[in-house]
Formats: C-alpha cells, sequence, structure tokens
C-alpha cells in the first residue's frame, strides 16, 4: 500500500511521503478534538461536579501516562511505527463512537480515556516522521510535526464547535468519528522507514533511557507545562467563559483555537529558528512566563475579547516551551531509543495532562474557580524559575557525557 509514494529519500518521493504523513496527523488530532472547547461544560450539564468534570479531562492524560512507555518500548523493540499509528485511530474510532452514543459520565469518562489510549500512539508519529529527517533535524522535525498536529487540532475544535452550535454535541462527536475513519484509511499508506542496521532496543537499553539525565529534565518540566495547559486551555477556561462571560458553543471553539493557532505557529518557528539563535533554554523559559502571566490573568479579563487575547499569550508561550522540551527528549538519542525515550518523555508529562484538570477541579470546588486560575499562573511562574536553573545542567550533563554537541 505504501507505493503510493515513491519510497525515496529525495525529490517528489519525499515530498508526498511527508505531505501523507502531515495530512493523517491532521485527521488524527481533528478526531479527538472536535468536541474539547464544551467538554467539560457539557458534561457538568449532565450533573457532573467540578471535581468529576476535572477527572474526565484528565482521563485523556492519565491513559497517556500509562501506555506511552510500553508503546515506545515495543515500538523500539520490533522496529515497528505504522502499525501503532494505525491502532492510534481504531481508538479514535471507538471513542467518538463512544462518546457520540453516551449521555453517563461514567461511561464518557471511559471513552475519553479510550481517545488518551488513541493519543499515546502519538509516539509513533513523532518518532516515524522524526526518520525522514536527518538526526541533527530533530527540531525541525519536531516543529514541523507539531505544527500539522496543532493544525488538526485547531481544525477540530473551529469544526467542532460550529457544528455543536449548528445542530447539538452529536454533530461534533460524528464529525470525529467520520475524521478518525478517514485517517485509519490513510494510515495503511504510510511509508515505514525501516532502520535494517539499527539493533533492537534491550533491557539494558531501557534502563539507561529511563536513567537519562537530560531525558528526565526536561520531562519533569514538561510535567509542569501540561498541568498549565490542560487546566486551563484545555480545561477550565471554557468554563470560566460560559459561567461567567456568557460564551456559547462556537465563542468557545473560537477562543480554544485562539490559543492553540499562536502555539502551532510558535512550534514552527521556535524549532526552527528561534532555538539557533537564542538557545533552548531562553526559549523554554520565555514560554513559561507567557503561560504564567496570562493564565493569572485570565480572572480579571472583563469580556470575551479580552480573554481571547489571553488565550493567544498563552498558547504563545506553550507552543515555544514545549516544542523545544520534546526535541531535547530525543535528539541526543540513537535511533533504536528514540521511540522508547519518546514514550517515556510522553508519559512522564502525561502526568500533568492527568493532574492538571484534576487539580484545577478541585481547586475550583475548594476556592473557587477564580482564585484556581491565580494559583495555577504563580506555579507556571515557579516553572519557568526551575527551567532557568535545571536545563542548563540537564545540557552540561549530556555534554559530559558525549550526548549532545
Amino acid at each position: 500500500m505504501s507505493n503510493i509514494c515513491n519510497n525515496n529519500s529525495s525529490g517528489t518521493g519525499k515530498g508526498c511521503r511527508i505531505g501523507l504523513f502531515c495530512a493523517a496527523t491532521i485527521l488524527f488530532w481533528f478526531s479527538m478534538y472536535t468536541y474539547v472547547p464544551f467538554l467539560t461544560p457539557y458534561v457538568e450539564s449532565l450533573g457532573a461536579t467540578y471535581k468529576m468534570a476535572g477527572i474526565i479531562a484528565g482521563s485523556y492524560g492519565f491513559t497517556q501516562m500509562l501506555l506511552r512507555v510500553p508503546v515506545g518500548i515495543m515500538s523500539d523493540r520490533f522496529g515497528k511505527r505504522r502499525i501503532f499509528i494505525t491502532f492510534g485511530m481504531f481508538f479514535s474510532i471507538f471513542s467518538s463512537l463512544g462518546l457520540l452514543l453516551s449521555r453517563d459520565t461514567g461511561i464518557i469518562l471511559i471513552f475519553r480515556g479510550l481517545a488518551g489510549a488513541a493519543a499515546a500512539t502519538w509516539v509513533d508519529f513523532t518518532i516515524l516522521f522524526s526518520s525522514y529527517y536527518k538526526k541533527e533535524e530533530a527540531s525541525k522535525a519536531i516543529g514541523t510535526i507539531s505544527f500539522f498536529s496543532a493544525v488538526g487540532q485547531m481544525a477540530g475544535m473551529y469544526g467542532g464547535s460550529l457544528i455543536a452550535e449548528k445542530v447539538g454535541e452529536n454533530g461534533a462527536f460524528a464529525a470525529g468519528l467520520a475524521a478518525a475513519i478517514a485517517g485509519l484509511a490513510l494510515s495503511f499508506f504510510l511509508i515505514e522507514k525501516v532502520e535494517t542496521d539499527s539493533a533492537r532496543i534491550s533491557f539494558r537499553g531501557i534502563l539507561e533511557v529511563a536513567s537519562d539525565k537530560m531525558l528526565i529534565t526536561v520531562s519533569v518540566i514538561a510535567i509542569l507545562s501540561q498541568i498549565l495547559t490542560f487546566a486551563t486551555a484545555m480545561g477550565f477556561t471554557p468554563v470560566y467563559a460560559e459561567k461567567v462571560l456568557g460564551a456559547g458553543r462556537y465563542q468557545l471553539g473560537i477562543l480554544t483555537v485562539l490559543s492553540t493557532l499562536p502555539a502551532a505557529f510558535a512550534s514552527l518557528f521556535a524549532g526552527r529558528y528561534l532555538a539557533g539563535k537564542i538557545g533552548e533554554r531562553a526559549v523554554i523559559v520565555t514560554g513559561f512566563l507567557l503561560g504564567g502571566v496570562f493564565t493569572i490573568a485570565v480572572p480579571f479579563s472583563g469580556s470575551i475579547g479580552m480573554l481571547a487575547v489571553m488565550q493567544v499569550m498563552s498558547g504563545l508561550g506553550r507552543g515555544l516551551s514545549f516544542t523545544l522540551l520534546m526535541s531535547l527528549s530525543i535528539k541526543h538519542m540513537p535511533l533504536n531509543k528514540r521511540a522508547t525515550a519518546m514514550g517515556f518523555f510522553q508519559s512522564i508529562y502525561g502526568l500533568g495532562m492527568f493532574a492538571g484538570p484534576v487539580i484545577m477541579g478541585i481547586l475550583g470546588d475548594i476556592a473557587g474557580l477564580s482564585q484556581s486560575f491565580v494559583i495555577l499562573g504563580t506555579a507556571g511562574l515557579a516553572a519557568a524559575v526551575y527551567a532557568y536553573f535545571v536545563i542548563n545542567r540537564g545540557i552540561k550533563a549530556g555534554i559530559a557525557e558525549g550526548k549532545l554537541q
């Protein structure tokens, strides 16, 4: 099936390979994001508390946290990437179908968790796509695929919110289902780049990856990034916009898109240009500063227009920091350990995707929604200070071990 593109490393064949992969990536993320802008308010309308709404939102990160390491290890062990991408599309189909058919919050929890199982295969998306580039172009490759993942997310959020506004939430779930089916079909045509001379990862190799200082450093920082993102833009900012500012389903979609759009372009720009100009650490710290400041500012926005500005700026910060954290996690790794390293990285930051909404939900029940944004934003500023000191140490440790230049 992979003959749809000429399997060579240059010219038209490579362009077709990359274009096909980017199209599949867009469909993959579209399928899981058609309902993200209104999911938390939606489950609240079904009777869920802030805490339960947070658990449902966090289940997406919880299953990723559990599955990404095994997916990465199996992928490196068998030297296969594409089959896991196909499984991811299957899981997304079942997730969207379950959300379409159920109104029970307990069942919704299960099927939102299944979307996390689909997202766990993002390990193989990033590693297979990176294999189309030279090793020293890791930041460029990650920046590019991160951009197209954001395009898919934005298209899903905008399209899903528009459909939900016009015909109801079921229409958005159905749109996600249709995109997942299309993505499944496209996944069969992706080209697997097989490294015939690359040794399969051993148990000792797995332990070496798990104890890698640079990987541990950037993974811990990524937890803080995901806590901020999934507690706010992908969690409770839509609740604030609906309850306090009176936003409708379509406006919730626009607000979430305005958070993701600058993140997409920042991902592309940070990976391709900015890191080489001012260094990874400076870009990551700047991203956290923007995210922290504009999270604190959310409850002080008196209109949807002002909140939109907050979303743009915090999204810009997220795109700057997270792309470079991801590239640093595999930049120094040999090919036969990259999926395992990415699996560890994505599994560890999955803790933030789970904990962020849950923490925000608990804080919302105890202290109120407005105070929760201030607390989380302050934590984001603290993360910027933490990143400033530890990233430099991690890079120096990598250089000392001969892994980084």
